[in-house]
């Protein structure tokens, strides 16, 4: 089979180029990214398999390549919550990462995956030899804690809409910047789970809005058709 040839599977540096492209690593110079290269190990993972769970010890860094993590959390009562929704060239797991202590959250793959991973014992020493790196994850984590309060202020909106609206909008600006289109890859259920709200009324609200043609809904997946109309919704917090 030649190099062109369709169905090939990515070569070790195609997988590596997913993470080299994330945010984090922008600006590291050649050498380091070699050096980041040799640190990395591959994983797969079956549909429904843990990465990681709430309270494991933080001691490795995710890259995915593939595939689809949901991160969230379960009482132990048997109720979820769903924080968010990871996917191919983002990456997860940092904030353990970085201090050392428990996960806070759950990753559950959502789809099979394949992740790249950085073990905490040789990341962090490199970390310290790369004041860009370290400046990157300060911007990391102030793009963490402006999503975590949109979140929040998500979760106690008291317009159901709204808080949908919100919701869509976020998760349809992460797929366009992965993909060309808005299709989210996403149940009913997850994202009750997210907003905080039954599954039968996000169900009502994503059928009037479907006879509107601002989404579309299919089994495991809402594609977004007008992103405008809903933005409109989530930053006043109320539909017309």
């Amino acid at each position: 089979m030649t190099s062109d040839s369709k169905g090939k599977a990515p070569s070790s540096d195609d997988k590596f180029s997913i993470l080299q492209r994330h945010p984090i690593f922008r600006g590291l110079d050649p050498a380091a990214l070699d050096q980041l290269r040799r640190y990395c190990k591959t994983r797969t993972l079956k549909r429904g398999t843990a990465v990681f769970s709430k309270g494991d010890p933080g001691n490795s860094l995710y890259g995915v390549i593939s595939g689809t993590l949901r991160i969230g959390v379960s009482s132990a009562d048997g109720r979820e919550a769903m924080f968010n929704l990871v996917g191919a060239g983002e990456i997860v797991g940092e904030i353990a990462l970085l201090d050392g202590r428990e996960r806070t959250a759950d990753a559950i793959a959502t789809t099979d995956c394949e992740l790249l991973v950085i073990d905490r014992r040789e990341f962090m020493p490199f970390l310290q030899s790369q004041p860009v790196l370290a400046a990157n994850i300060i911007e990391l984590l102030c793009t963490r804690l402006r999503w975590i309060s949109d979140h929040v202020e998500q979760v106690i909106l008291p317009n159901l809409p709204g808080r949908l609206a919100k919701a869509l909008v976020r998760l349809a600006e992460k797929a366009e910047s992965r993909s060309a289109n808005q299709k989210l890859t996403i149940t009913q259920l997850e994202i009750s789970q997210m907003v905080g709200m039954s599954r039968e009324s996000i169900n009502k609200q994503l059928r009037a809005w479907e006879k509107q043609k601002w989404v579309r809904i299919s089994r495991g997946s809402i594609v977004v058709l007008n992103k405008d109309a809903l933005d409109e919704i989530a930053e006043r917090g109320v539909e017309n």
